[in-house]
């Protein structure tokens, strides 16, 4: 607080004007408020997004906190084996659990999945070729291409294939001697129709057997259960590559599996003991706390009753009544108060880069600002405590529900009661 009172004094000085102490104890304030905003803060997320990546992605479930607190405030058996009484393995904790989810022989966990694929690479590929067909050299966020990932970890890129069509004869025609990897990147943000064609990943991976050159996947999204139960398209899971022969799969921990920021391998044994032999991984290793969340989450996807609980799967699985109801009673309330709103039907989508023509039906209370426009409005409720992330729409803003807990309406009643 004294340095940006000292620093606003200074530009005081600097401007050659000296306001009353009402004005300089509200500039004071804002300042404050801005360095505040600097930080971390939880924001209420009305955009209807539910993996929304600016907004930290998949929110935890109760347990993963819990277990986030319990391992975080003391000491835990990181890398001590009890039994032997002597060091063991951070990625024994959720090896087993992981295996349970998946169907696979071994799985390491690094800090996101940019890294998983970079481990891999820089393990099997340096120095050699991987073959990547031509549709699926994806760009992730950030303006991050796969190209630039494989040239950095050292391995060169061979495309194989066209933009819309490509074949097996395509891969086997690219093979060399120095082929290192066969490479599948699944096209979670983005999808290629019409006049089309692709290889089925278990021919991938016979051919890959055949020619004894492993297989990798990027499955990146990370669905460890077939969401059309819950009304959207299916992804394809975890399991599925597994279970096509696919050696080694990546995917994240912070999409579809609704755990904390984590990059996941799994695979076979071997392959997968390769990855923990390399000294990259170091750099790579996550904490106890994020160890710990992500195995109370695995934990929850075992069992479907237990998956609710994982707010991702409480969100997607809302029903629209539901979404409805609540909406009608926030606007019985501010309507009371003299504020124009009224209850629309909304469109949200599961964000995250993960099923990017899925649309999310959902319910959402459009508020009309007394004075000023929509975009105003939408600026003064992200200033709120806590800030609302809102969209603009036409002369009002739209609050999506379905991203908002229903126990956070006392709160989201309080940021529209000042509109």
């Amino acid at each position: 607080m004294k340095a940006q009172a000292t620093a606003l004094l200074d530009d005081l000085r600097a401007a050659g004007r000296v306001p009353d102490g009402e004005t300089i104890v509200g500039a004071l304030c804002g300042r404050l408020a801005h360095e505040a905003r600097e930080g971390l803060v939880p924001v209420l997320n009305g955009s209807g997004i539910v993996l929304h990546t600016n907004l930290g992605r998949a929110p935890l479930a109760p347990e993963a906190l819990a277990a986030m607190n319990a391992i975080a405030g003391g000491y835990s058996n990181l890398e001590y084996d009890l039994e032997a009484g002597a060091r063991g393995s951070r990625y024994a904790r959720v090896s087993t659990l992981l295996r349970t989810v998946s169907g696979a022989e071994d799985a390491l966990v690094v800090n996101n999945c940019a890294a998983a694929v970079l481990l891999i690479l820089d393990t099997y590929a340096r120095g050699r070729e991987v073959i990547v067909a031509r549709n699926q050299l994806i760009e992730i966020g950030g303006g991050f291409r796969l190209p630039d990932v494989l040239a950095r970890s050292g391995a060169t890129l061979v495309e194989v294939g066209a933009t819309n069509k490509v074949y097996l004869r395509d891969v086997e025609r690219a093979l060399t001697a120095q082929t290192a990897l066969l490479l599948r990147s699944h096209p979670s943000n983005y999808r290629i129709e019409g006049f089309t064609a692709d290889i089925d990943p278990a021919e991938l991976a016979a051919l890959g057997k055949r020619v004894g050159v492993p297989t990798v996947e990027d499955l990146g999204t990370g669905a460890l259960v077939d969401l059309a139960a819950y009304g959207l398209p299916h992804e394809r899971t975890v399991r599925e590559a597994v279970a096509d022969g696919i050696d080694l799969v990546a995917f994240s921990g912070d999409k579809l599996l609704g755990g904390p920021q984590a990059g996941i391998i799994v695979g076979r044994a071997a392959p997968i003991a390769r990855l923990r032999a390399n000294p990259l991984l170091r750099a790579l290793r996550v904490d106890k706390a994020t160890l710990a969340a992500l195995g109370a989450t695995l934990q929850l996807s075992l069992r479907d009753e237990d998956r609710v609980r994982i707010p991702f799967y409480a969100m997607i699985g809302t029903p629209l009544e539901t979404l409805r109801s609540r909406a009608l009673a926030l606007a019985t309330k501010l309507g009371a108060l003299g504020i124009d709103v009224r209850v629309d039907p909304a469109i949200g989508y599961v964000g995250g880069g993960s099923l990017p023509l899925a649309e999310l039906p959902s319910i959402a209370l459009a508020v009309r600002p007394r004075a000023g426009d929509a975009n105003a409005l939408a600026a003064r409720y992200r200033a709120g405590t806590p800030p609302l992330i809102a969209r603009s729409e036409g002369d009002r803003v739209a609050v999506d529900l379905r991203t908002i807990p229903p126990e956070r309406d006392g709160e989201l009643f309080d940021l529209l009661a000042l509109t």
